[in-house]
């Protein structure tokens, strides 16, 4: 796998809104995990992820990765990743984020995807109420304390 090709060939497929290229980089039964959205299991809930989710609220994507590390099995990369809100609350200035894809690899496609990503920014920038980006932050801390990489430091 050529990982900056791969991770290129990701980026674009979320811009031009072309779900199916995005979800043909996974494996048939690949997992990509959205901060925002869950998990979307197969190429066909990926592809709707991409499609229908990610565009539900936004437009004009911008995705890039960067300083790609893979050992085969796995690939880190960070990103940078802005888009326009179509949330009435919204500004219309594009609302930007910065995080890190870990992609985990399998005869050459994607096996599963997941990411940590710095939302407080992009909460803000969205003009959400405190007690509305209080909310996504809990969500996101039960699920850091459910993850099994946690137990030891949560026991």
């Amino acid at each position: 796998m050529d990982a900056a090709a791969t991770l290129d060939k990701f980026c674009r497929a979320v811009e031009r809104r072309d779900g199916a290229s995005f979800a043909a980089l996974f494996a048939e039964d690949g997992v990509y995990h959205d901060v925002f959205y869950g998990a979307f299991i197969g190429r066909a809930k990926i592809a709707e992820m991409i499609d229908d989710w990610f565009y539900r609220t936004a437009r004009d994507f911008r995705w890039d990765m960067h300083d790609p590390v893979s050992n085969g099995t796995t690939l880190y990369a960070r990103y940078t990743f802005s888009y326009r809100s179509t949330l009435p609350e919204a500004p219309t200035e594009r609302v930007c984020f910065e995080g890190v894809a870990i992609m985990g690899l399998r005869d050459g496609l994607i096996a599963s995807y997941r990411e940590i990503a710095n939302v407080g920014p992009a909460l803000v920038a969205l003009n959400f109420a405190p007690e509305r980006v209080c909310k996504i932050l809990a969500k996101e801390d039960a699920a850091l304390k459910k993850d099994p990489d946690m137990a030891r430091h949560i026991a």
